[in-house]
């Protein structure tokens, strides 16, 4: 809760409401390191009549290299058929130069597959649809 600002006490009640969730139903946790053969070891683990998904926000930021973040693309798209990212534009250069010439700024870059798809608040307040000019 020391993260959370004073004036935010919706995203204070959100937070309390999923740590009772978080509470009552124990979700598995799993440690590991993404740069390495533990993403391999939890997919393999998913049941083969699931439809596995890859998602993550605001993570890759803290991996500093660009090639670890890049591997770790490569890695999702080729374990998952979905492979949806939320980051900050800079994480993934090669993603944001399609997003268009111009950064919301303080958006994260929403992308499916490697292919840019939304602007979004970091904390999922709003999503704002990139026109697909293709």
């Amino acid at each position: 809760e020391t993260l959370v600002w004073p004036e935010q006490t919706a995203r204070l009640a959100n937070l309390r409401a999923a740590l009772k969730i978080a509470a009552t139903v124990k979700p598995r946790v799993v440690k590991g390191d993404l740069r390495g053969s533990d993403l391999v070891q939890l997919c393999n683990e998913a049941p083969n009549d699931a439809t596995l998904v890859i998602f993550h926000t605001a993570v890759l930021d803290y991996v500093s290299d660009l090639g670890d973040r890049e591997a770790f693309a490569e890695q999702a798209m080729r374990l998952s058929p979905y492979w949806v990212s939320n980051e900050f534009p800079r994480v993934f250069p090669s993603i944001a130069t399609r997003a268009g010439t111009s950064w919301p700024p303080g958006r994260f870059l929403l992308s499916a597959n490697g292919s840019p798809v939304a602007w979004t608040d970091p904390h999922g307040a709003s999503l704002e649809w990139i026109a697909d000019e293709a």
